[in-house]
């Protein structure tokens, strides 16, 4: 845990609980501002107890009535080191539209899995439920159980949007109870939107044609059916923004666990914006198919990858922060188009522009801080990647060699353009399943395209640029995608004044986001 004090402002690490910090200190006053300096954190989380606060949290009298029939179930008080706050329970399901209010001294329970609404099915109907569940600027909801976890189903809506003073948490019961440390993961399940936008891999029913309404799936290791999938790409799944997901990634079963955000069949109509993951056990945020649009998406501390694209998924993703633990986690990026058939459509597209990524694994899984794999379409735009290990692993020849065919919703091999690497271990590149490493390093193309494959990174604070990111020429993205923003800068932070991450976020020994200027 790291413990500062600038101008007044108490920084506590990720397990205390308001906003600064990802600990009980941080609920009590989430968007406290500061002029706060942050100097380079440790790069070895240093588990420890919980600094002694002196609790001012005084529980609520009772809990807020919801357009629910069904109501909000008053489950007492719990105690942490911020002081004792009233808990009041939401439904295992919620049949009307309703609105979690920002009250003082009050927390919202997940008791278990909650769904917002039924399963409309994969094509829209006037017989669905849509319900919508509203929260407010402020609000914190924590996973009651291990098995907690929130359902949006397809037909439904989320209208999760804080604010960069006061933003929207979700956390477990330990992260309240003030136990945790920086090394606590996977406490709860997550929140999970299903939609009806095109998906590949149909499991519900496996000789239907991908793409269409009869291809669905089911999330994984859920015991009641979660389905997703369908032919509606516009599909609105509702709005998450300014959003704060802790400690998740409870496994459901087997070997399927659930990560802080996961997406299933969302449609481009869904908006996802400043977004951040904390010490998910699985990866920071998973997208199953659909198309998925994302700015401003911080993913730190997680065990697995961190942004794991799959089934079909249609993507693009601008601003992105992403650093491991020291040790801890696999790849950053994991993509695979099609779990079954690679030439299965629609096959995955997707790109990412403006990212830092922070790989402080040796010993990642996949042998490699990004693997491409199972013919997925792939770009990446005015990125930073350093890593103690590989950097590129590419796996299976129709990813690598594929030319561009619109017939076949092909975009061709992997592309890469204004991206500085710093690579470690004995090998840049890394080929598998009929791709060499030299295939993988033609790909990259150092020196062309404003590649660069022997960078020496001068970041900042883990994440801000410096001298030597700042001197690369970067490649306009809107080139590569029309959702991008226009950018003259590669990675996700310009310089010490952009501030796009600091007042919503939480701090950690992995890195320090400040709440203020930085």
């Amino acid at each position: 845990m790291i413990v500062k004090n600038f101008s007044g402002l108490l920084l506590v690490g990720c397990s205390a609980l308001a906003l600064a910090g990802c600990g009980p200190s941080d609920i009590a006053s989430p968007g406290t501002g500061g002029d706060v300096i942050i100097n380079n954190p440790a790069p070895t989380p240093t588990p420890t107890g919980t600094p002694t606060t002196t609790p001012t949290v005084t529980p609520a009298s009772g809990c807020p009535t919801i357009a629910d029939s069904q109501g909000l179930t008053d489950a007492g008080t719990i105690s942490g080191p911020e002081g004792t706050w009233r808990v009041c329970s939401l439904p295992s399901r919620i049949n009307t539209s309703i609105t979690l209010q920002k009250v003082p001294g009050l927390l919202y329970q997940l008791p278990g899995r909650v769904d917002v609404g039924t399963d409309g099915g994969a094509t829209p109907s006037s017989a669905d439920t849509n319900v919508t569940l509203t929260i407010q600027p402020g609000v914190i909801i924590y996973g009651g159980t291990g098995v907690s976890w929130l359902h949006v189903n397809r037909g439904n809506k989320i209208n999760a949007v804080g604010t960069a003073s006061a933003p929207i948490i979700f956390t477990s019961r330990d992260n309240v109870l003030g136990l945790n440390n920086e090394n606590s993961s996977g406490q709860w399940g997550g929140v999970v939107l299903s939609g009806r936008a095109p998906i590949t891999d149909c499991t519900i029913a496996p000789s239907a044609t991908p793409g269409t309404a009869q291809c669905e799936r089911q999330t994984e290791g859920a015991v009641d059916p979660a389905i997703y999938g369908g032919a509606t790409p516009a599909d609105n799944s509702g709005r998450m923004s300014y959003v704060q997901i802790r400690y998740s990634g409870y496994v459901l079963s087997g070997n399927s666990e659930l990560q802080s955000l996961t997406t299933q069949g969302i449609g481009s109509a869904t908006q996802l914006d400043h977004i951040m993951s904390h010490n998910s056990s699985d990866d920071g945020a998973e997208f199953f198919g659909g198309l998925v649009n994302m700015k401003y998406f911080i993913s730190v501390g997680a065990e697995d990858d961190n942004l794991d694209t799959d089934t079909g998924t249609k993507a693009n993703f601008q601003y992105v922060i992403v650093v491991q633990r020291d040790g801890v986690g696999d790849s950053i990026i994991e993509a695979d188009s099609d779990n079954a058939v690679d030439g299965n459509t629609p096959r995955q597209n997707t790109k990412v522009a403006n990212f830092t990524f922070v790989h402080r694994n040796a010993a990642a899984g996949n042998n490699a801080a990004i693997l491409l794999r199972g013919g997925t379409d792939y770009s990446l735009v005015n990125g930073v990647l350093v890593t103690p290990t590989a950097c590129l692993r590419v796996s299976r020849t129709q990813t690598a060699s594929t030319t561009a065919n619109a017939a076949i919703d092909e975009a061709g091999a992997p592309v890469f353009r204004s991206m500085a690497m710093q690579c470690g271990g004995t090998a840049k590149y890394v080929g598998s399943n009929g791709v060499t490493a030299d295939q993988v390093a033609t790909l990259f193309g150092t020196g062309t395209n404003n590649n660069n494959d022997a960078f020496s990174p001068t970041l900042t604070s883990v994440f801000i640029n410096g001298a030597n990111e700042s001197g690369v020429v970067a490649t306009n993205p809107t080139s590569i995608s029309s959702s991008f923003d226009a950018t003259d800068y590669i990675g996700a932070v310009r310089n010490a004044s952009d501030n796009w991450y600091a007042g919503w976020t939480c701090n950690s020994a992995a890195a320090s986001f400040g709440t203020g200027n930085s």
